[in-house]
C-alpha cells in the first residue's frame, strides 16, 4: 500500500504540473492573440496624409476585422528603406508599405521579410510580380513623368534632353534620389536613356533645377504653389486635379524616348509577433474593395485587374511607353548623381 500511495501522489503531482503548463500555454496564446488588436505599419508621408489611402484603409479594415491599423510615416520611400535597414530586427512594426521595384532587392537581402500566402495574389498581373519568393508583393504601379503647368509661359519639353536647354533654367523641380523613390525613378530613367554617360546628363540638367527636394510631397507642393512650371511626378498626377479641382491645367508630358515606371511593394516583417494578422491585412490590401480606394488617393494604378478606374483617369495621356529602367549600382549611384549636380553648379 505504501508503494501505491507513493505512485498516486506522484501521479497527482504530474497532473498538477501538466495542468499548470497547459494553463500557462493558453494564457500565453491569449496574450499573443491580444497583441493582434493593433497592427503597426511603416510607410511614407503621402500614404498616410489626409488625402492618402491610409486613413480610409485603416477605418475599413477595423470595421471588417476589429483590428486597429496604426500607420507611421518614415519620410519618403528612400528614407523608409534607410531606417528599416538601420533598425533591422529592432524595427517596431509588423508591416512595411512603400518599397518599390528599385529598393526591393536591398530590402530582400536584409532577410527581414517573410514569405506571404495570399488568396488575392492570383488576381495580380504576373508582370507586376517583382519578388518570386512572395516576401514583397505589389499593391500599385505607375509611370514617372514630368508635369507641366499649362498656365505658365514655358514651352513644354518633349524629352529628357530638352530639360537641359537654357530656356528651362531654374524651372524644374526634382526629388533627391538618396531619399525619394521618384528621385530614384529619374535616376533609373536617365541610366536607361544615356547608359554609362548618365552622369554627364545630370551635370547638364543641373542649371535647369530650381531645387531638389527630399521627398515628393514637398516638391509637388512647391510646383502647385507656382514656384516652377515643371516637376517630376507621375503620369497619373493630373487625375488628382481633375477629380478635386475639375481642372486640366497640369499636364503629364509624354516623352518620345519612353518613361520609367514604378511598382510599389508591401511586406510583413519576419520578426513580427502578429505575422498571421499582418498577412491578412496585406491580402486585404490586394482585394478589390481596398484596391478601389487607391486610384483617387494614391493616384496610381491598382494591381488588382478587376478594379475599375475612375473617370478622372481619362485625363491621363495615351501613348506613354514604359521602358526597362534599372539602377546599375543602387548603393552608390544615388550619391553619384547628387555629386554630379553639385560639381556642375560649382
Amino acid at each position: 500500500m505504501k508503494h501505491f500511495h507513493q505512485d498516486k501522489g506522484s501521479l497527482v503531482m504530474r497532473f498538477a504540473v501538466a495542468a499548470l503548463i497547459l494553463c500557462s500555454a493558453l494564457l500565453a496564446t491569449s496574450c499573443s492573440e491580444g497583441k493582434t488588436s493593433t497592427l503597426v505599419v511603416w510607410t511614407y508621408d503621402s500614404f498616410i496624409s489626409e488625402w492618402g489611402p491610409g486613413p480610409g484603409l485603416a477605418k475599413l479594415y477595423e470595421e471588417k476585422t476589429g483590428i486597429k491599423v496604426v500607420f507611421q510615416s518614415k519620410g519618403d520611400g528612400g528614407a523608409l528603406l534607410a531606417e528599416l535597414l538601420a533598425k533591422g530586427k529592432n524595427t517596431d512594426a509588423d508591416i512595411v508599405i512603400g518599397l518599390d521595384d528599385r529598393t526591393a532587392q536591398r530590402g530582400l537581402d536584409s532577410g527581414l521579410f517573410t514569405p506571404l500566402h495570399l488568396s488575392n495574389i492570383a488576381k495580380i498581373d504576373k508582370s507586376l510580380i517583382v519578388d518570386p519568393t512572395g516576401r514583397l508583393v505589389p499593391y500599385d504601379y505607375g509611370n514617372f513623368a514630368f508635369i507641366w503647368d499649362s498656365n505658365s509661359d514655358t514651352k513644354p519639353p518633349e524629352s529628357l534632353e530638352d530639360l537641359t536647354k537654357p530656356e528651362y533654367k531654374k524651372k524644374v523641380i526634382i526629388m533627391d534620389p538618396r531619399t525619394s523613390t521618384p528621385g530614384l525613378g529619374l535616376l533609373a530613367w536617365s541610366e536607361a536613356i544615356y547608359g554609362n554617360s548618365w552622369k554627364d546628363y545630370w551635370k547638364r540638367l543641373a542649371p535647369s533645377l530650381l531645387t531638389m527636394t527630399p521627398g515628393w510631397d514637398t516638391g509637388y507642393g512647391l510646383f502647385t504653389k507656382g514656384e516652377a512650371p515643371l516637376v517630376l511626378s507621375y503620369s497619373t498626377s493630373p487625375a488628382y486635379h481633375k477629380a478635386y479641382e475639375n481642372s486640366e491645367r497640369y499636364k503629364a508630358l509624354v516623352f518620345k524616348e519612353g518613361h520609367s515606371a514604378q511598382i510599389e511593394l508591401a511586406g510583413v516583417l519576419a520578426h513580427s509577433k502578429n505575422r498571421k494578422a499582418a498577412e491578412k491585412f496585406i491580402d486585404f490590401l490586394l482585394s478589390e474593395e481596398a484596391q478601389a480606394m487607391l486610384p483617387e488617393t494614391q493616384w496610381m494604378y491598382p494591381v488588382n485587374s478587376a478594379t475599375k478606374l475612375p473617370d478622372s483617369f481619362k485625363v491621363i495621356p495615351e501613348g506613354i511607353r514604359t521602358i526597362p529602367a534599372t539602377i546599375a549600382k543602387p548603393e552608390s549611384d544615388p550619391e553619384a548623381a547628387v555629386e554630379a549636380l553639385q560639381e556642375a553648379l560649382q
